[in-house]
């Protein structure tokens, strides 16, 4: 009878790895967990999960995002060229605390992943309300603002007509 010894050696990227793994040299399904959460900050940042020539406190992502969400400044490190801005306050605030319970040093604090389904399920909710309770309307960026210039003749002169852009109706009224 032969016997055989298997052998598995973890491979990945630094930076998703779990932190427990190094401790403990055992994988959980919190380490997944763990690495979801680093993309999840990447997704929002677009910046790798390390950056050696950063300051020590930035070079990890799993690190620096966690310290922005509890200063309240996640929204300043969000890629500059994604719509942050169209992303409502209270949305992006969830999302921060999911990607920050996510990246916890200790498996036992970060959530299953199904609660973390659930809970970005919950941020999108929050996100629809936003712009519903805004009539639908997104904020936009000054960069894409549109100038548009109507004399005052080209204004009175649609004295029946109505307009309506982006949920808003705009009419004159020929009573006045």
């Amino acid at each position: 009878m032969s016997q055989t010894h298997v052998s598995t050696v973890v491979k990945g990227s630094f930076g998703y790895l779990d932190p427990e793994y190094y401790r403990r040299q055992q994988l959980t399904d919190k380490s997944d967990v763990y690495s979801f959460g680093v993309v999840l900050f990447e997704t929002r940042c677009a910046r790798p999960p390390v950056i050696q020539n950063l300051p020590k406190k930035q070079v990890s992502l799993a690190h620096w995002g966690p310290i922005c969400c509890q200063r309240g400044t996640l929204d300043q490190i969000i890629d500059p060229y994604l719509p942050g801005d169209q992303i409502a306050p209270e949305c992006l605030k969830k999302f921060g605390e999911i990607a920050e319970s996510c990246v916890s040093d200790e498996a036992i604090d970060r959530p299953t992943m199904s609660d973390v389904v659930w809970s970005l399920e919950f941020a999108l909710q929050l996100q629809e309300t936003a712009e519903k309770n805004n009539d639908g309307m997104k904020k936009v960026r000054k960069s894409e603002v549109k100038e548009v210039v109507f004399t005052d003749d080209e204004i009175f002169s649609r004295s029946s007509e109505q307009v309506s852009t982006s949920g808003i109706t705009l009419s004159s009224n020929s009573d006045r």
